[in-house]
């Protein structure tokens, strides 16, 4: 059996170092499973590995597109999945590292994700539908037409309540129903990396800092003078969006930073209900307590089992 690694869990927790370390350890290759870092020119407020972290290990799925493309999670599964059988003909061990619950998800369970491409026209209508009519009377729609999907969308995600409902008006069947599993051509060891809420909610907090230090501001004001909307996908991830309403006079530097730290908090605790620690299925450990020998360890019993 083919054997792939996934590295899990929240924002800041230290996935990319891991992965780095193991990957050198284990003769592997990285698959970012990060719905930002496809995009170019998004490196600072998408925490992407540097150039010279990029040139220690091969990575996959970084600065694919750019931020005016479309993208889709049927298009990143198909990737990723060409990305990884390439690995494995080299004979090297893939690993797919990421917070995108859904790219991971998608791609360790082999959901047969709707093939239905982007209608902008819809997209546009229905935008501007939320923008007058606010975001729970779209979220309310979608529990009529496809309560089972509602229940798995944050309400706050209008992008994926507007995807939802997109592909129920194109497909004319509820987006819950039509995917369903295949399981793919090789076993996974999944590793889930954890810490207490409050040292992990300090954590992000010094990295925003570190990213507003780094040029964040000016990562994003270049990005709007290469003519990359606000109000493109793209730039709709945490940290642009605050800048950019910083930018745009809406709010101070300091009230947009301590909201990227709010909303970072709150992504993490999104993150958890993707990557839930009961999960028996996902290894376990605690970064505050547990090394990377044992990591090692469970990893090579993993590499090494018949």
């Amino acid at each position: 059996m083919k054997r792939l690694v996934a590295i899990v869990g929240p924002t800041g927790i230290g996935k990319s170092r891991l992965a780095l370390h193991l990957a050198g350890r284990f003769n592997g290759e990285i698959i970012s499973a990060d719905s930002r870092q496809v995009y170019r020119y998004l490196d600072i407020g998408t925490a992407k590995p540097s150039p010279q972290e990029l040139s220690l290990i091969p990575h996959h799925l970084i600065d694919i597109i750019d931020p005016n493309d479309d993208f889709s999670l049927a298009t990143y599964q198909e990737l990723a999945y060409r990305a990884i059988e390439d690995i494995f003909k080299r004979q090297r061990l893939p690993f797919l590292v990421g917070g995108s619950g859904m790219y991971v998800k998608a791609a360790l369970e082999g959901w047969q994700v709707p093939k239905v491409s982007p209608d902008r026209e819809f997209r546009y209508n229905v935008e501007k539908r939320a923008s007058e009519s606010g975001v729970d009377e779209l979220y309310e729609e979608l529990v009529r037409v496809d309560p089972e999907a509602a229940r798995k969308i944050d309400r706050r995600n209008v992008r994926r309540v507007i995807r939802a409902l997109e592909v129920y008006a194109r497909a004319e069947k509820p987006f819950s129903e039509l995917g369903y599993k295949k399981a793919p051509a090789f076993d996974s060891f999944i590793i889930g990396l954890t810490a207490e809420r409050a040292a992990l909610y300090r954590t992000v907090d010094r990295r925003v800092d570190a990213m507003i230090e780094r040029g964040l501001l000016w990562e994003v004001e270049n990005l709007l003078k290469m003519g990359y909307h606000l109000n493109l996908p793209s730039m709709s991830g945490i940290g642009y969006r605050q800048v950019g309403q910083f930018l745009n006079g809406e709010l101070t530097l300091e009230a947009a930073i301590q909201k990227i730290k709010t909303e970072t908090h709150r992504f993490i605790r999104h993150q958890y209900a993707w990557f839930r620690l009961k999960d028996e299925k996902i290894h376990w450990f605690d970064v505050e307590h547990r090394g990377d020998v044992e990591i090692e360890k469970a990893l090579s019993e993993f590499i090494n089992s018949e």
